[in-house]
């Protein structure tokens, strides 16, 4: 007789988690940070779980929310992907689904491009609001900075608008070429097309139809190719629309750089090419990228913006009217580097009542160059007679010539040119002056006192006190973001998308660091 063997209905994994999941997680997580300040945000207003009547049910996109801006604070920048896999392992991220199950990748980028894109800017504005005022948050003092990202784009695929410009002007000549052996097949029935120096596309387009229509073409049936011999007018009609096409195609490309930008790439028309600190060749080669501007006040990123323009100088008046527009003011004390320190700016800062705390280009030989600061024969430190005219080292006046409107300006201001006397046989011909003629200087007084102004600002004791904080704020605040949390090339493509991106990051930097600094208070108490 066989003898029974005795079935187990068990395993070794038993359950052993308890009902209430929070239970688990560490009263120091920053889970609970987040929480905090989601919970005294109205987050309804931007959701859109209200709005839709018929159909299949949206996921909670409070829940979404909550999981994204956690994934952010917690590693800088996620993938759709990783969000996905984590909301299925960590508990942190099941606690926040709040009993809904684990949202696809394809869920939470929808959610992100329908939802998120439009509402990032608002949303970072509230977060702010709430940490901002529990941390008694300093805002007269912003810090600003801006640094190069390199674009999710070919760095071969470089569109420039000026060689697109030279580009059309060939064209024009080959297509007047064109138009006058047109006209000499068309001569027997009187006709003539008149030469332009520039030629509209719908015009040639007109011309090309006419002459299809006086030499009789039937351009559907002819057979092109090796082997087929064209006839002179068919050669002429191929010619023509093949210059058509390319004017077509010169003027859209000068259409999407826009009047702002010089180059753009083809797979990402919003990106511009930039010379970058990171040289893949080592040939000083340009590579497609976006401007990103950050304006920090106490640690925190008060504002953010995404620009095309290569030089910092052009971010500074978006990046303070979006501080307006977030905080109902200007900073008194906006610090920046030497890249934007420009007549513009400084005259946008005197007209909004603001402190200029912004070096300028030669800032530094300003500062400490004894030599640069005394020297002579610089336009500047040249003395002025009792006629307004500058006195150069040899006592020979310059006469004023002309003015000349400043480029880029946008306040119409000039700067003035002045010549000299006479330059003849001078003693200080080799260290003044090295041109043949009489030298001649450009003055702008404004710039000048402008400069001085600065100057004096940056060299007291607080100038020395806002420096280096904004060598330890801004500077620290892209070291992180770029370095700690590897976040040095863009993922999505297009200035919304990155936008969205750039306003994610932000959100999740300034909740890590308000947990940071929670979490140090109360080991300091």
């Amino acid at each position: 007789m066989t003898k029974k063997v005795p079935q187990e209905y068990y395993n070794t994994y038993q359950l052993k988690l308890p009902l209430e999941i929070s239970t688990i997680i560490d009263i120091e997580d920053p889970v609970y940070s987040l929480c905090e300040v989601l919970d005294h945000i109205d987050l309804n207003k931007y959701l859109t779980s209200g709005k839709r009547r018929t159909g299949r049910p949206k996921y909670d996109e409070e829940a979404s929310l909550r999981i994204i801006l956690f994934a952010f604070m917690e590693d800088g920048y996620v993938s759709t992907r990783k969000i996905e896999k984590l909301c299925r392992t960590d508990i942190r991220y099941m606690w926040l689904l709040n009993d809904n199950p684990p949202p696809s990748h394809m869920t939470i980028a929808n959610f992100m491009n329908n939802v998120l894109k439009e509402n990032i800017e608002e949303i970072f504005a509230d977060i702010n609001a709430y940490i901002f005022e529990e941390k008694s948050v300093d805002t007269n003092h912003c810090y600003i900075d801006g640094t190069k990202i390199e674009a999710n784009a070919n760095k071969y695929s470089w569109v420039w608008k000026k060689s697109c410009q030279r580009n059309i002007q060939k064209v024009f000549l080959k297509v007047t070429d064109v138009l006058s052996q047109m006209n000499e097949i068309i001569a027997v029935y009187r006709v003539k097309f008149d030469f332009r120096e520039e030629y509209a596309v719908e015009y040639l387009e007109e011309l090309l139809q006419h002459f299809v229509k006086l030499c009789n073409l039937d351009t559907n049936t002819v057979k092109r190719g090796r082997g087929h011999h064209k006839s002179p007018e068919l050669r002429l009609y191929d010619n023509l629309l093949e210059y058509i096409n390319r004017l077509k195609k010169y003027s859209e490309h000068i259409y999407i750089c826009g009047d702002n930008r010089n180059s753009y790439s083809k797979t990402d028309h919003d990106a511009t090419f930039m010379r970058m600190k990171k040289d893949y060749m080592g040939n000083d080669q340009l590579l497609p990228a976006y401007n990103v501007q950050f304006g920090v006040c106490d640690e925190y990123i008060a504002v953010y913006d995404v620009k095309q323009f290569a030089s910092d100088m052009d971010c500074f008046v978006p990046l303070m009217e979006k501080f307006n527009n977030i905080y109902g003011k200007y900073p008194k004390y906006p610090v920046a580097d030497a890249g934007y320190g420009s007549f513009n700016n400084y005259l946008y800062c005197e007209e909004h009542e603001m402190e200029k705390y912004m070096k300028f280009t030669m800032y530094e030989k300003a500062s400490n160059d004894k030599k640069y600061i005394e020297d002579p024969y610089r336009a500047v430190n040249f003395p002025i007679d009792d006629e307004g005219c500058p006195v150069c080292p040899n006592n020979k006046k310059f006469h004023y010539l002309y003015s000349r409107p400043i480029k880029g300006n946008k306040y119409g201001r000039t700067e003035e040119f002045y010549q000299c006397e006479d330059c003849t046989a001078c003693p200080h011909k080799e260290k003044c002056c090295k041109c043949k003629g009489n030298r001649i200087i450009r003055l702008n007084e404004e710039l000048s006192q402008f400069h001085q102004e600065v100057l004096g600002n940056l060299n007291c004791i607080h100038g020395a006190l806002l420096r280096m904080n904004r060598s330890i704020q801004s500077e620290g605040a892209n070291g992180i973001i770029k370095w700690n949390r590897s976040y040095t090339r863009v993922r999505r493509r297009g200035l919304k998308a990155l936008n969205l991106e750039i306003g994610l990051i932000c959100c999740g930097f300034n909740l890590h660091k308000f947990h940071l600094k929670k979490k140090f208070l109360a080991l300091a108490a």
